[in-house]
């Protein structure tokens, strides 16, 4: 059973958000009606927005057996009508919730698709990836066991819930555990400091949460508090490692995982929490690396996911007789702990947490009529990790950079659009006509 607290339902709180709080027997409730009203359908589509509602939608739909489609509500124009028109959802839950009348809902099959979560590849539209109910329910297990997760747990996090850093382990995990997910409807120092305060045991968060907190040593007090502090999404810079744990005495455990394989690795709550270090790999995962160190990271185990919906072409490409090609580099220490170097490709773009294909940009880009050449690279960021950075060849006078900047936010979503704008006179590029963008860093 995915989340076996439903089941028999108690008054401890399930889940906590800015003004509402639903108790285990208040979410079952709300979440079998939604269920019974969504029995049958192929597929439900959710606006992911961070409420409570949205996360009594995808219970629901998880207990009917339905796979859901999270969307990102700040999707473009163009991405949004991709992905509808990729999943074909039978259902968009947006404000009001479905409900039905009563019936049986019997556990679906481990193997049964429960997400369809879109994700940016380097180049064309999203892809989506479909995850198994098996993959949700050991991949959180395999972290319960690293991290001594318990029923006893509050998470704080303030993650968007169309990924599944958000979605899958900041609030599924509470709800398998039988513990609370806290959730600070954004992301804020303070609040998550009180959040600690009134009772949160761990933490997760992006690197760009830490380097805010580091920022804010009045609330250092309140993340001592914390039993576990957990970063992901992004490396950790090893200067943020350090301050943290001046602030507060203690060290962020780092973790690594990506949308088709939920987590990989991660630091026990025992280990070496070394910067740099993403962990060994969690129980069930298995993990090499191919080729000469640094090397591509390949992983199989029951985590990775089904396939990429209606991309057989692509499902076969990121497999390697079992093995799914994560595309990252990595070297792996004497003691098993792996530590990430890089991606194969050049052209993913890590900032604030998210993954950025630097293609889907320079598309939107060259559709702006200004714009007669652009390249897109990531290039470090105090604050980001890294910050989208657009190198382009105008086509007469040179538009603002805010023009830019609006254009492809109104296209594809806010966080995409180029932090940095430098325009050339032209791009390097080699006897094939590649664009050189190591030439442009």
């Amino acid at each position: 059973m995915l989340l076996p607290a439903l089941a028999s339902p108690s008054s401890k709180t399930a889940l906590r958000f800015p003004g509402r709080e639903l108790t285990y027997e208040r979410l079952a409730d709300e979440a079998r009606r939604v269920a019974r009203g969504v029995r049958g359908m192929r597929r439900v589509a959710v606006w992911a927005r961070n409420t409570p509602e949205t996360c009594v939608a995808v219970v629901g739909a998880l207990l009917a057996g339905v796979p859901v489609v999270p969307l990102n509500p700040k999707l473009g124009e163009r991405e949004l009508a991709h992905v509808l028109a990729d999943s074909a959802p039978d259902l968009v839950v947006d404000d009001e919730l479905p409900s039905g009348p009563a019936c049986e809902l019997p556990e679906p099959d481990a193997e049964a698709p429960a997400l369809i979560v879109y994700t940016s590849g380097t180049t064309g539209p999203p892809k989506g990836v479909v995850l198994p109910r098996r993959a949700l329910a050991t991949n959180l297990d395999a972290l319960a066991s690293a991290w001594a997760w318990t029923a006893d747990d509050v998470v704080v996090h303030g993650l968007p819930l169309f990924h599944v850093h958000g979605l899958v382990v900041g609030v599924l995990g509470p709800l398998r555990r039988g513990g609370t997910a806290h959730h600070l409807g954004s992301f804020g120092v303070a609040a998550a400091a009180a959040a600690l305060e009134a009772g949160g045991t761990m933490l997760f968060g992006v690197p760009t949460m830490y380097h805010r907190i580091a920022n804010e040593p009045e609330h250092a007090a309140a993340f001592a508090r914390a039993r576990l502090l957990v970063s992901g999404s992004a490396a950790l810079p090893a200067s943020v490692h350090e301050r943290i744990e001046r602030l507060t005495g203690q060290r962020v455990v780092e973790r690594y995982g990506m949308t088709e394989t939920l987590m990989n690795t991660s630091v026990r709550v025992d280990g070496d929490r070394r910067p740099g270090a993403v962990g060994p790999p969690l129980p069930g995962v298995e993990l090499r690396v191919v080729g000469d160190e640094p090397g591509e990271i390949e992983v199989r185990g029951p985590n990775l996911f089904l396939e990429y919906l209606n991309r057989p072409d692509a499902t076969a490409e990121a497999f390697r007789d079992g093995w799914f090609r994560t595309g990252d580099l990595a070297v792996v220490d004497p003691d098993g702990y792996v530590r990430i170097v890089g991606r194969r490709a050049t052209d993913l773009i890590k900032s604030g947490g998210y993954k950025i294909g630097a293609g889907e940009i320079e598309n939107a880009l060259l559709e702006h009529p200004t714009v007669a050449e652009v390249a897109v690279t990531g290039e470090p960021d105090e604050d980001l990790g890294e910050r989208v950075v657009a190198w382009v060849v105008a086509r007469g006078e040179a538009p603002a950079p805010e023009e830019l900047g609006d254009h492809v936010a109104r296209l594809l979503s806010p966080h995409k659009r180029p932090r940095v704008v430098r325009y050339v006179d032209a791009l390097p590029r080699n006897d094939l006509g590649k664009v050189l963008k190591r030439e442009l860093r």
